[in-house]
């Protein structure tokens, strides 16, 4: 809906020269609900879930406090989040003219990897380029029901928005038990993204080395509110050598170091209701 302002060199009708009748020179403004209604739609086309459209980096929090956790480690906590902030806001707002590689947003659960992936690009489609938001499981699954006869879609029809897109969301990595057509696929879809210098944004819960990372650092992910790994919980083992070596080449790598703050947040809040 549009309301209608009178413009400031609108034609008084004591004025001398047409009829008093004549018409007045009046404005279009686009009011608020229609510019709401224009950002779902560009976020429609870019498949981001209605879950995370809130998401931005005005309320992407790197100020928390963890109960049972020293003084010190929160602030390495809110250090890691904040630091990573400016890196995803910075990747965003100098799109595309500094984008010849992306990011890979790595971290536990609950530290708002996919918060900052949705908020670049949000920022980044909002200014006219086309950006593509995929749950990697989701995109495999997609790709393997477009094999089924019945099926109207082709497999060239779920990829090519995929291959395409400027900026590419690709969020939890290695989520799905890797299998050798999975890693192909996956493998062909950054290779050609890499190739026609399209930028990708990927974020995962698996870290490179953890178990050695673990057991080194007593502040690691053994600290409070954080999960240990396990040795198969490594990034490679997820997606493969291969790949992860791709993807030194194409992302710049932001390990997030902090707990998980929205589990955090649900024990506080039962803690507050008992």
């Amino acid at each position: 809906m549009e309301r209608e302002a009178q413009g400031a060199q609108a034609l008084a009708s004591d004025r001398p020269g047409p009829s008093s009748g004549a018409p007045k020179t009046v404005f279009a403004v686009p009011c608020d609900c229609t510019t709401d209604d224009r950002v779902d739609r560009v976020l429609v086309r870019a498949r981001v879930p209605e879950r995370y459209r809130h998401c931005d980096f005005e309320n992407y929090e790197a100020d928390n406090e963890i109960e049972g956790a020293s003084r010190e480690q929160v602030a390495a906590w809110n250090r890691s989040l904040a630091q990573a902030k400016l890196i995803v806001q910075k990747f965003a707002g100098e799109f595309p003219l500094a984008s010849e590689h992306g990011l890979l947003l790595m971290g536990p659960c609950g530290v708002g990897k996919t918060h900052l992936a949705v908020a670049a690009l949000k920022d980044v489609v909002q200014r006219g380029h086309s950006g593509l938001f995929y749950d990697y499981r989701e995109l495999l699954k997609e790709i393997q029901d477009s094999y089924n006869p019945e099926n109207q879609a082709t497999e060239m029809s779920v990829l090519e928005p995929v291959l395409q897109a400027e900026i590419l969301v690709l969020d939890d990595v290695g989520s799905s038990k890797p299998s050798l057509w999975a890693l192909e696929t996956v493998g062909h879809i950054l290779n050609t993204r890499y190739n026609e210098k399209r930028v990708t944004l990927l974020t995962t819960n698996y870290l490179d080395a953890v178990a050695e990372n673990a057991a080194a650092s007593p502040s690691g992910p053994r600290a409070v509110g954080m999960r240990a790994p396990s040795v198969e919980d490594s990034l490679s083992d997820r997606i493969g050598k291969r790949i992860r070596s791709r993807l030194y080449e194409m992302c710049r790598t932001v390990e997030i170091t902090a707990p998980d703050y929205r589990k955090e947040i649900r024990n506080l809040s039962r803690g507050t209701h008992n």
